[in-house]
Parts: structure tokens; C-alpha cells; sequence
């Protein structure tokens, strides 16, 4: 499933000369070739699990998704038990704690499956989309970002009459301690999902993944949400799904170099909003944006090198919407936020129970984040040395 770089033609005509060409790549696809005097021995089925670049892209991804299920089971068996049993703590509410605990085991979870992965392809786990230049402050100045966005849709909502705030929640060292608190959950959500998504998945697909394998992966999902899911929110991922369909055929039609880095955004931000669909009142709205910032995560990964502006973006967003501002996360709605905040009118502009994600005013947000990782990534890569 590599990208589709395909040779030039020996007999392409000069006028031509405008298209970048590019040193043409094996295709993971491709069945070994015979050799050329026939004494070459037969490989076996080996070519089908393994390629150009060791393990293929899907069966990488299977392993992932497979084993991140296995340790996310075995953890919360455990963690259920001793919760239970010893401490007599109950993980059913969405408070501080309890999201801590949930998202601990989801982000061990990943962090095992993703650590056996790389034994098998030989890599370490900071290949996937963890290195790069300036990550403290790429992953600082994304968390500003995240706040700054949300509360730029917040100021909308309540500037419009659909929000209106209460009193204040919290007093004295309790303010201090559930920002902490939540500060460490979104913190881990930013790893969890951002690992997931933007770190092995789309690392993965963009070495092994074709516009047409793109658009099977996409097609077996949204099969998947009309005949087991149904309901008005998978209206959101089918969106994503047309949306980016038009640019990455495009691609594929213009051979365009790089194009495998944009096919795996696709898939993984539809994936990405498939995986909100069962969150409790979610909306196609509130979905389709999660794919929506799903691809912002993407471009900055493409932008800045590395994963760490998304993450610090994603908890700075989760944070200012369920702690600082009181609202409904994802159709959330958390206990021991600083502020309380009541959504009023027509869902379609307050976002209702989703929350500010189920306004349509949360795409101009998202514009916005777009706007403001493309300006940060120019500036930074002009303060980047070049290096000799």
C-alpha cells in the first residue's frame, strides 16, 4: 500500500516539464518480480505481509487497533477491580479523577501497542511523528492556540445570547487543584487521541496507503455506521468523507508528489469523527467538526514536523471547554469546572447538549486554529538555522 508514485514514462512529451518527477517507488502492492535467468527462489506468501519497508502499512495498523482494544480490556479490568474493591471509588461520573484514570489506561494502552509495533518494525516510538525541531515550544504555543480559539467560539456564543454564564463553581484551593487535575487529564487526551491519530496512524498510512486503498478504508467505514450505527450524527462522518474525496482524487489524478501524507489525513480525520459518533447527544455538527480538527492536526504535523502542536492544541481546547468555561465537551458535561455556562436557544447555533463543538460557529473556530498554525509554521521554519 504505498503511495502510487508512479516511473515517468520514457515516451512522456517534453511540455511536461512543469510536473515535478519523482524517483519512483516500490508499490507494497506489487508481487516480487520474477528474476530475469529464473533461478531466483520462489518467496512464498512472505511478500504479502511484508515489503519495501518491513511490515505493511495495514498489517501495522491491525496490530495497533488490535492490540490497543487487548490492553485497554486488561487495564480496566484491573483498574475497575481495585477501584472497586479496595478504594470503593465509583469511575461513572465525568469528573477530574475519574477522566484521569480512563485516560491513563487508554494512553497505556496505546503506548504498549505502539511500543510492540515498533519492535516489530525495527523503529522506536518517537519515529511516529515525535521528532523534529522546537517541540517544547510547538507544543506550548498549540496549547495557547487550543485556548484561544475555544474561547474565541465561546465569546461568540454568549456575545449572541446562546450561552449564558452562572456563578462561579469554585472557591479557593479548590480552583487550583481541579484546573491541576484536569489540566493532567486533557494533558493525557492529547497523547491518547493525538498518539493514536496523528503519531501511529497517520506515520503508518502515509508510508503504505494509495488514494484507492484511502477510499476502501473510508468506504468500510461509513458501511459500518449506516448498517450498525445509523442515526443524524454519522451524517458527520459522511460529510468528512465526501469533503475530502474531491482533492485527494485530484491528487491521485496528478500523480502529485507527497500525495500519501494527504491520503492518510483523510482517512484518519474520518476516522477521527467516527470515533465521536457514540459519545451521548452528539450531532453531525459536533462530528463532522471532530474530522474537521482532526485534519488542523494534520496540516500542523505536515507544517511543523511534529505532533506536538496538536497535542498541546487538543488539551488547551478540552480544557478551556470543560474546566474554564463549564460547557459540554463532545456532549460531555463535566462535574468541577470553574465556571458554569447554560446553552440557550436554537441548538444549531448554541450547540445544545453537544456543547460550543455542536455550533456552527465552531467551524469559523476552526478556521481560525487552521489560520494560525499555517502563520506559525511559516514564522518557525524562518527562525529554524538552516543546517550546513
Amino acid at each position: 500500500m504505498e503511495p502510487e508514485n508512479q516511473p515517468p514514462s520514457t515516451a512522456a512529451p517534453a511540455a511536461n516539464r512543469s510536473v515535478p518527477v519523482l524517483t519512483p517507488e516500490p508499490t507494497e502492492l506489487a508481487a516480487p518480480a520474477a528474476s530475469a535467468t529464473g533461478d531466483e527462489p520462489y518467496p512464498g506468501l512472505r511478500w504479502i505481509f511484508i515489503g519495501p519497508q518491513g511490515l505493511r502499512a495495514g498489517w501495522s495498523a491491525s496490530i495497533f487497533v488490535i492490540f490497543t482494544i487487548f490492553f485497554m480490556m486488561v487495564l480496566g479490568a484491573a483498574a475497575a477491580f481495585i477501584f472497586h474493591k479496595f478504594l470503593q471509588v465509583t469511575t461513572g461520573d465525568f469528573t477530574a479523577a475519574t477522566a484521569v484514570i480512563q485516560v491513563s489506561i487508554e494512553f497505556l494502552a496505546i503506548l504498549g501497542a505502539a511500543a510492540l509495533v515498533a519492535l516489530i518494525e525495527h523503529r522506536r516510538i518517537l519515529d511516529y511523528n515525535l521528532t523534529g525541531p522546537r517541540r517544547p515550544q510547538h507544543f506550548l504555543f498549540g496549547l495557547v492556540s487550543g485556548f484561544l480559539a475555544l474561547s474565541a467560539l465561546i465569546g461568540t456564543l454568549a456575545a449572541g445570547g446562546w450561552l449564558h454564564f452562572g456563578p462561579v463553581a469554585l472557591s479557593g484551593v479548590q480552583i487550583f487543584k481541579s484546573a491541576a487535575l484536569w489540566g493532567i487529564a486533557f494533558l493525557l487526551t492529547g497523547f491518547f487521541e493525538e498518539g493514536s491519530f496523528r503519531c501511529f496512524l497517520q506515520f503508518t498510512f502515509t508510508r503504505g496507503l494509495n488514494f484507492w486503498w484511502a477510499l476502501g478504508t473510508i468506504a468500510v467505514a461509513c458501511a459500518y455506521l449506516a448498517v450498525f450505527v445509523g442515526g443524524t450524527a454519522s451524517w458527520g462522518v459522511y460529510a468528512a468523507a465526501l469533503v475530502g474525496l474531491f482533492p485527494c482524487r485530484i491528487l491521485n489524478q496528478r500523480a502529485a508528489p507527497r500525495s500519501g501524507f494527504w491520503y492518510a489525513a483523510w482517512v484518519t480525520s474520518v476516522l477521527f469523527g467516527l470515533i465521536h459518533v457514540s459519545n451521548p447527544n452528539e450531532a453531525w455538527i459536533g462530528i463532522f467538526a471532530a474530522a474537521f480538527i482532526g485534519f488542523v492536526f494534520c496540516v500542523s504535523v505536515r507544517v511543523t514536523g511534529s505532533v506536538w502542536w496538536a497535542i498541546g492544541c487538543h488539551a488547551g481546547w478540552d480544557w478551556a471547554e470543560t474546566y474554564f468555561y463549564g460547557t459540554a465537551d463532545s456532549g460531555l458535561s463535566a462535574h468541577g469546572s470553574y465556571l458554569t455556562s447554560t446553552p440557550a436557544g436554537n441548538p444549531l447555533w448554541s450547540g445544545g447538549a453537544v456543547g460550543p463543538e455542536g455550533s456552527v460557529f465552531v467551524l469559523a473556530a476552526i478556521l481560525l486554529l487552521l489560520a494560525l498554525v499555517l502563520i506559525y509554521g511559516r514564522l518557525s521554519s524562518r527562525a529554524t538555522p538552516a543546517t550546513a
